[in-house]
């Protein structure tokens, strides 16, 4: 129990406590003075154990009967009178007690102090999650699957209680508290070794700034993970320190001009995020013909930039006149709304080829689509999701390909934190081109399989006793040894290595014969089956022996 929540009981139950004493100290005094009978009709007086022994059971009704000797009536007198003043004492103390129980102060230095005791006893590593939104909900469910620990910071009491109601798989601590309150950092563990970060997915760039910049100034070891979706805010993100940085548009983006240009790196991107290995219709954007945008808002402007570097035709339509006059090229937004079958046709929808409903609005993006539909039913459709609530209707109106923001935000923050690596392949792919991906695709399908799964491991004493005992002993051991079978060494399992970092040196698709050293750190795609071979290799002496012998 925390100091604060003591000195709260001590203060609230003073004076109650004093009334218990005073009373019960005059009830023993009265029968220890009054004379008595024994059973030989001799007088006698009770000791004071004797008096406090039979007033503590008195004073709670217990009713033990008279002790040691039936009392005499100057002692029944005494008794009847410290019933109702012991009573009293006790009724006293009960209401300040229900009272002490109800006060909203003390329950929360009490559930202050739970909370830092859990956290103190916290010895796996944990990400600290700034609020307790629907995204972070999404991303610590996950994580708790995967045995990754969490607290959270949030200042809602209501949210809170929701936090206790989660049926995670592991305990998630939550703190009351304000992030901006730079204390709040420090009791969730800021400073302990085994933090590994703060996550702050706030729909507020200045308030993610502000939670980086904090996190930075008292833990520069510290990785911070933050959104930004202007260009400014991620400036000034990376200016402090922050490398993990979350821009849903900027994704947006990226995927349209890969759904539209190179289609195979969309596919690895999607799989990264734990999607199928499989290019699906849906998948592939139309590469010819108009793309008619309906909002020019953070969502369309980031569009625009995906379109723009594909060469292809588009128009906007916005109903806001200060969002169209923010427009680099005003030619191509017509004011509006974009609903109207008049400013359709005006956009000429009969002609175009997709129609992106880009709006904040679900039930606007939905009614456009439906009006796109009803003008033009062989167009390419694409809408914005905004509330993962609507996700239901959304799919039940046959939209061709919904855009999920808050899916891109939680399968991007998970990423970040279960499958560092992953994300660090993805960005390094980026800049090889489509035949390069769909060589990889090959590749991964040819030796694993149409679904691989992921892996990430490091060969230290933690995660690969053996292999690191070799490797510090002179050994030298290639990559092949981690494909090889326990069962058969002659054969190899479904397994590929994707991507493997040696310091600041980093290898894409490294060769089977690449030589093994301490502190490796490489991604596999692979079976779960091949996954606990290649752990069990590394770990275990004689698996390593039997597979390097061959």
């Amino acid at each position: 129990m925390g100091g604060k929540s003591l000195y709260l009981i001590i203060r609230q139950m003073r004076l109650p406590i004093f009334v218990l004493i005073v009373t019960f100290a005059i009830s023993i005094l009265g029968l220890v003075l009054i004379p008595g009978v024994d059973d030989q009709g001799h007088p006698y007086h009770l000791t004071f154990f004797d008096a406090f022994y039979f007033v503590s059971y008195m004073a709670s009704t217990i009713g033990f009967g008279e002790s040691p000797y039936a009392f005499n009536y100057p002692q029944k007198l005494w008794v009847a009178f410290c019933i109702y003043l012991t009573v009293t004492g006790w009724f006293y103390a009960i209401g300040a007690i229900v009272e002490l129980v109800q006060d909203k102060v003390l329950a929360e230095q009490l559930a202050l102090a739970q909370f830092m005791k859990r956290v103190k006893k916290l010895d796996e590593p944990f990400f600290i999650f700034v609020g307790y939104n629907r995204l972070n909900r999404a991303v610590i469910k996950k994580l708790s699957r995967q045995n990754i620990h969490s607290v959270v910071i949030e200042k809602s009491e209501e949210k809170l209680h929701l936090l206790k109601l989660e049926d995670f798989a592991i305990a998630v601590p939550g703190l009351l508290a304000d992030a901006k309150d730079p204390q709040s950092f420090r009791l969730a563990g800021i400073h302990k070794p085994n933090c590994r970060g703060i996550v702050s997915l706030f729909n507020d760039d200045v308030l993610n700034l502000r939670v980086a910049l904090t996190a930075k100034l008292m833990n520069r070891r510290l990785r911070v993970i933050a959104e930004a979706t202007k260009t400014s805010y991620a400036q000034n993100l990376e200016t402090v320190g922050v490398s993990d940085v979350i821009n849903p548009f900027a994704i947006v983006a990226r995927r349209v001009y890969s759904a539209i240009r190179e289609p195979s790196l969309l596919v690895l991107e999607q799989w990264l995020y734990g999607e199928p290995l499989v290019l699906r219709k849906k998948d592939r954007l139309p590469r010819k013909g108009r793309y008619i945008v309906c909002g020019y808002g953070r969502l369309g402007r980031a569009i625009e930039k995906g379109l723009k570097r594909t060469g292809i035709d588009y128009l906007f339509i916005e109903a806001d006149c200060k969002k169209a006059g923010r427009a680099r090229e005003p030619e191509c937004v017509l004011v509006g709304a974009a609903d109207d079958k008049r400013m359709l046709l005006e956009a000429n929808i009969q002609e175009a080829s997709c129609i992106i409903a880009a709006t904040a609005d679900d039930l606007l993006n939905l009614s456009i689509i439906m009006a796109a539909k009803r003008l033009n039913p062989h167009i390419y459709t694409i809408a914005r999701e905004n509330n993962m609530d609507d996700l239901v209707i959304f799919k039940g109106a046959k939209i061709d390909r919904i855009i999920e923001l808050d899916r891109l935000r939680v399968n991007r923050t998970y990423s970040m934190i279960a499958y560092p690596l992953a994300v660090r392949f993805m960005a390094l792919m980026a800049y090889r081109g489509e035949a390069w991906a769909a060589k990889v695709i090959e590749t991964m399908k040819r030796k694993v399989g149409p679904n691989p799964s992921r892996l990430e491991t490091v060969i230290d004493e933690a995660h690969a006793f053996a292999l690191h005992r070799a490797l510090e002993a002179g050994r030298k051991i290639t990559l092949q040894a981690l494909y090889r079978r326990r069962d058969d060494r002659c054969r190899f399992n479904p397994i590929v290595a994707l991507y493997l970092r040696r310091g600041e040196e980093e290898m894409v698709m490294p060769p089977e014969d690449t030589p093994l050293k301490v502190g490796d750190e490489i991604f596999f795609a692979g079976t779960p089956e091949a996954f606990d071979d290649a752990e069990t290799i590394m770990e275990n002496i004689y698996e390593l022996r039997y597979v390097t012998s061959a």
